[in-house]
């Protein structure tokens, strides 16, 4: 069998040509196969139920259906797809919503060609966050009180995003509460088992096992769900 991790496939979502050709170009010339593009919010729910992509590059703001209502559509039909929003704001509130709901990270657009393909590969194998510094500042900003709000570009989205749904930390043994502590702060494996002083890979099993017992997808909803339930506060 081969040693090699087979390439994910990628729906491009964005209302700009531009920016889906030039990410289309940047993935295909690094063997990241870019299965089809969208140019709204409807289209990429349309394409993704007939591609089935293994990762979607998903704008936040684009006409007919945003990408918070067509990432909550396709993360229901298919939940084993990953999404990846794609803000031109670090601290974008709708950036939370979409992490709540289930998205798997974000991406500024003005990101490298060497860190877009990278974080395509990272974001398929569910392994680790994107940018946890600036994602958890954007939950410290908003999961205690999410701003009103409006759905981008219109005034009829909810009020606040749909909160995640409270799980029994009981169920959880001490040292797997401090390291769901841990990644709620963002810290990497490579961090925990600096801290903690264990293997990465006994790291990286009881992050499995904390996902498995807490039913979460990956560490996006574990830094969600540990400020949701007071786990980690916000600026502690």
């Amino acid at each position: 069998m081969s040693t090699h991790e087979p390439s994910p496939r990628v729906l491009i979502a964005d209302d700009q040509e531009l920016i889906r050709t030039g990410f289309r170009l940047i993935l295909t010339a690094r063997g990241i196969d870019v299965v089809g593009e969208a140019a709204d919010g409807a289209e990429a729910v349309a394409l993704a139920a007939r591609l089935r992509p293994d990762v979607v590059l998903m704008d936040i703001r684009m006409p007919v259906l945003d990408g918070l209502g067509a990432a909550r559509q396709i993360l229901a039909r298919q939940p084993e797809c990953r999404v990846l929003m794609l803000t031109t704001f670090d601290l974008d509130r709708y950036v939370y919503a979409a992490l709540a709901l289930g998205a798997s990270g974000f991406l500024l657009k003005d990101v490298t060609a060497a860190h877009l393909a990278a974080a395509v590969r990272l974001v398929d194998t569910g392994d680790a966050l994107l940018s946890p510094s600036i994602t958890r500042r954007l939950v410290e900003r908003f999961a205690a009180d999410p701003p009103p709000g409006t759905g981008p570009g219109g005034s009829t989205g909810p009020a606040r995003p749909a909160p995640a749904v409270h799980r029994d930390l009981a169920a959880l043994t001490p040292r797997e509460l401090e390291v769901l502590t841990m990644l709620g702060r963002g810290l990497s494996n490579a961090e925990l088992a600096r801290q903690l002083t264990l293997s990465e890979a006994t790291v990286k099993t009881h992050v499995a096992r904390i996902f498995a017992k807490l039913a979460l997808r990956d560490r996006a909803q574990a830094v969600v769900l540990a400020y949701e339930t007071g786990l980690v506060r916000p600026g502690g």
